[in-house]
């Protein structure tokens, strides 16, 4: 076991429900190994400005249930830049910070690896992002609380639509991976669901839908991750509208909804495994690896296969959704 005195722990990139949990079971499991703790405001960027505060386990108190981070998080631009990384470290040692344990998802973790190689510093990295796009867990902090708030959001449009006759494009968040698109369109039932991982022509859309349309001659509703190659919701409904303005077309955005709000049971005790999971992978020396859970074991997966591993989403759960629709 390694003698670590003092680390250091911060949330980067966009925020997802369950950092506050998981940055209270860091905090907490640290102290109960009688190590000291340090919270980095604004990720890397409070780094470089020296922004760091003193964290006990009264400074984590009732914030298990709150979205958000308590300790902000920011994009750093300056941390790119060799002098920004030297600057960063020199704030962080004159803290006396030995290790470093970083709450994100992949730009963090590029960051987090970088510092290791120029500076030798011990990171550990948590997976927290609601896209669950990191190889390495099967589901990352603040995932399951995004489906479920972007399900409820497609239940209540569901109503409306039906009320109306009407035909919605919802749009849920999802640049480079479909698996919030995928689980919340089964979910909500949707009629089409349209991610960044498959390639569906415009043509073929039209072809489900008309077939919707004749068989259940009813509202439908297509669920479209924001990085699906037809450009978005908005974009679709411009393609579409010649063929389908008879069914009065909306488009919603869910856009930033999905971030926010409490975190489910679920977020809160992976949040909480996955903060213990870090502080024992630094206890027992390990460096430049992600925490995840596989098969609900933890599991220690290397930095860059975090992100230079394709994660898959599910294409028989993809099937699954056109045999229900």
């Amino acid at each position: 076991m390694n003698t670590i005195r003092k680390i250091g722990v911060f949330t980067s990139g966009g925020d997802s429900p369950g950092m506050n949990a998981a940055i209270r079971a860091v905090v907490r499991s640290a102290v109960h190994n009688d190590i000291e703790v340090v919270g980095i405001r604004r990720g890397y960027q409070g780094m470089i400005e020296n922004e760091f505060v003193d964290l006990d386990s009264s400074s984590v108190s009732n914030i298990i249930q709150r979205g958000g981070t308590i300790l902000k998080s920011a994009r750093s631009e300056q941390f790119r830049t060799p002098e920004g990384r030297q600057q960063a470290f020199e704030n962080v040692k004159k803290q006396g910070i030995e290790a470093l344990i970083a709450i994100g998802g992949d730009g963090t973790f590029q960051g987090a690896t970088k510092f290791n190689m120029e500076f030798q510093i011990p990171v550990v990295g948590i997976p927290g992002t609601i896209d669950n796009d990191l190889y390495g867990t099967d589901e990352t902090i603040g995932y399951d609380t995004a489906l479920n708030t972007a399900m409820e959001a497609i239940d209540k449009i569901r109503d409306t639509a039906d009320a109306h006759n009407r035909l919605f494009l919802v749009e849920v968040m999802g640049r480079d991976a479909g698996f919030i698109a995928l689980e919340t369109g089964i979910a909500g039932g949707a009629e089409l669901i349209l991610l960044p991982e498959t390639l569906t022509e415009i043509s073929d859309i039209k072809a489900s839908l008309s077939e919707v349309f004749r068989v259940h001659q009813r509202s439908s509703l297509v669920v479209v991750a924001e990085g699906d190659e037809t450009g978005g919701a908005i974009k679709l409904a411009d393609n579409i509208k010649d063929d389908f303005g008879k069914y009065d077309m909306r488009v919603c955005i869910l856009g930033h909804i999905q971030r926010g709000g409490s975190p489910s049971a679920r977020d809160r005790v992976l949040s909480s495994r996955l903060g213990l999971a870090a502080v024992e992978a630094l206890l027992e020396g390990h460096t430049n690896v992600m925490v995840g859970i596989v098969n609900n074991e933890v599991k220690y997966t290397p930095m860059k296969n975090t992100w230079s591993k394709k994660k898959s989403i599910d294409y028989k759960l993809l099937e699954l959704s056109k045999i229900l629709s």
